[in-house]
């Protein structure tokens, strides 16, 4: 859910600059205990001064620190506390599941991420997305591009639209509106513009992504909850994450943290089911946790699959790189003093959702803020984090 598109990034930047003018990169020794207290100190304050906010969960894990903060009530259960390891709404993190699965199926032959998209899906389900200047593309956009948002199409999400609510209202205004794939790639044929020629632009679209979901399920033919769930999930053990409206988790469906957008509380509305192959996954940190020692260390993935991921070609805002599916945060390009921290590489949500880690640094760290209003604040935590870390004495 890309809806940083329209404010985020203005926010981010004004928000990190000044937090790096004032921000003091302390030195001073930490020890284990004494980090711990003063990152619970830092994220009790971070929710009680958010806005439209009732839950922040954080999960680090490093060499020199393992840390959990899980504090939050959850409207479905009239404002009672939520458990330590509560399920929540990963947004646009489920992008990296999307092209970790198309990887995935690439290595097996079931497809090749430079074959054209037409080979897998007919000329009636990609009519009038790929049409640039009153001539069509379709046969020239590829699978890649749809992963590294270079194929043109637009984005249902935050992409503009003629004759119609933008989206995002459309998602708060109509809490009951079922969204199947189907539809939401018919939303960008009617309702908006191809915005290139593939492999000519960056543009960041959630309907690449449903595209690819769909291939997915026409190659391997079966649903695309249920690949999620027999290459990653359960091979992996995240007994915890599905695909929401798709599936159900080894645990059974409990209640996820609240989701704050536009200053509505949206967590049970079924229009969310809006995000499908583009960012529909329900985990946990663990979960997440779990994913990201597999993509990184556990071999999830070939060597060179994980390459193509992480080949960030294309800047999608200053700080932020993209891949295929993966986002690097580069913290040099918010700010010069910010220059010593570690690059990342994950992916973040509307909600302020965040999956990283850093290679070099065996560093990971998934967090979950559950606001839109809440994505300056994230990533300063994100620079509170690491340089805590870096202070923990041996």
């Amino acid at each position: 859910m890309p809806y940083w598109e329209a404010a985020l990034f203005l926010l981010v930047a004004a928000g990190l600059i000044g937090f790096a003018l004032l921000y003091r990169l302390s030195t001073r020794p930490l020890s284990k205990a004494e980090a711990k207290a003063h990152l619970d100190a830092y994220f009790s304050r971070a929710l009680r001064s958010g806005r439209d906010q009732t839950g922040l969960q954080v999960h680090v894990e490093s060499e020199s620190l393992s840390y959990r903060f899980s504090e939050g009530s959850l409207s479905a259960l009239n404002g009672a506390p939520f458990d330590r390891d509560q399920p929540f709404h990963s947004a646009s993190i489920g992008k990296v599941f999307t092209a970790a699965l198309v990887m995935k199926l690439a290595e097996r032959g079931a497809l090749a991420v430079d074959d054209p998209i037409a080979n897998y899906l007919s000329r009636s389900e990609l009519s009038d997305l790929f049409v640039y200047q009153d001539k069509d593309y379709a046969d020239q956009a590829t699978v890649k591009q749809l992963l590294g948002h270079t194929s043109g199409v637009a984005d249902y999400f935050e992409g503009p639209v003629h004759r119609s609510p933008s989206f995002l209202e459309r998602i708060v205004r109509r809490p009951d509106e079922y969204w199947t794939p189907e539809r939401l790639v018919d939303f960008t044929r009617r309702h908006q513009r191809c915005v290139g020629i593939p492999g000519t632009v960056f543009h960041y679209s959630d309907t690449g992504y449903i595209l690819l979901g769909l291939i997915v399920e026409r190659v391997t033919g079966i649903p695309f909850g249920e690949c999620l769930d027999q290459h990653i999930f359960a091979p992996l053990r995240m007994d915890d994450s599905y695909l929401m409206f798709y599936g159900e988790p080894k645990r059974g469906i409990r209640p996820i943290q609240d989701i704050w957008l536009n200053g509505v509380e949206i967590s049970r509305y079924r229009s969310m089911s809006c995000d499908w192959a583009g960012g529909g996954v329900i985990t946990t940190t663990g979960d997440l946790m779990t994913f990201l020692q597999a993509l990184r260390k556990g071999g999830f993935l070939r060597p060179d699959s994980l390459r193509v991921m992480d080949d960030f070609a294309n800047r999608f805002r200053p700080g932020i790189h993209y891949g295929y599916g993966m986002m690097e945060i580069r913290f040099e390009e918010f700010f010069f003093l910010l220059r010593n921290l570690p690059r990342l590489r994950g992916h973040i949500g509307i909600v302020a959702a965040h999956m990283f880690s850093s290679p070099e640094s065996d560093i990971r760290i998934v967090m979950n803020f559950g606001s839109a209003t809440a994505m300056t604040k994230s990533f300063k935590a994100l620079i509170e984090i690491l340089n805590t870390l870096k202070r923990i004495k041996e």
